[in-house]
């Protein structure tokens, strides 16, 4: 017999820091994507919780380099901006400046397009908006002070979408998205940062509207059972991709 052709499932990374990395929880965004694309794309995980653009931009070509990124990725998702946006005299470690922050977005943007990744398969995705009270008071349990405020994370999310017109890739703006209309955006967020289901949800539902058309012509990997034949099923099961 001739040597078995491995299937290539295709891939949508997810690369963010804990917003991303705790999707795939119950009721995550990540999982909610991932449970789309079943038997059609594997949604790889790759959140770091705590990180910033100024990381993550180090770490990306370990996550994504030349022997990855081929045509098995679909799409590519950065989620970056709730941690450097954080207040410098209060969260140093994490803060990033906004003029840096979006330069790091370009150059994470950069390296994918060299690696091969083309910027129809990049989406940004800018913080979500912060509710300061509940915030406040998960900084209190922690023993510091406030040390992000929405309006800073707004312009963070700014320089996201700002940075994606450059890029000539698309955005999904969930800061002004989950405020629009004046809307009560504190129930997408489970303590003032994260998302909470119903956040997550929010997430998914957008993200979606973005991923479907990059992924809709993906054929399902492997046929139907029904489609089997059971007496003879070595020829669908060994030459369907």
């Amino acid at each position: 017999m001739s040597q078995l052709k491995r299937i290539i499932w295709p891939k949508v990374v997810l690369f963010g820091d804990s917003i991303t990395q705790f999707s795939f929880q119950a009721n995550g965004w990540g999982s909610e994507i991932a449970d789309k694309l079943v038997r059609k794309c594997d949604v790889v995980n790759r959140g770091l919780s705590g990180y910033n653009t100024k990381w993550a931009k180090i770490a990306l070509p370990r996550v994504i380099d030349n022997s990855s990124a081929d045509s098995s990725i679909a799409a590519v998702t950065i989620f970056f901006g709730a941690n450097d946006c954080s207040l410098a005299e209060k969260n140093p470690q994490q803060h990033v400046p906004l003029q840096e922050y979006t330069q790091n977005l370009k150059d994470m943007v950069g390296h994918l397009t060299s690696v091969g990744v083309s910027t129809d398969k990049v989406i940004l995705i800018t913080p979500p908006p912060l509710h300061e009270p509940d915030w406040e008071k998960e900084c209190h349990i922690k023993g510091c002070s406030l040390n992000r405020l929405n309006a800073v994370a707004g312009q963070y999310a700014e320089a996201c979408v700002q940075a994606a017109g450059q890029c000539g890739v698309e955005v999904l703006d969930l800061w002004t998205l989950m405020q629009r209309d004046g809307q009560d955006f504190s129930t997408y967020l489970s303590d003032g940062l994260h998302l909470s289901d119903k956040g997550s949800q929010f997430v998914a539902q957008h993200l979606w509207a973005l991923l479907e058309k990059r992924v809709d012509a993906l054929p399902m990997i492997l046929p139907y059972w029904g489609d089997v034949d059971n007496k003879n099923p070595e020829p669908c099961l060994l030459s369907h991709s």
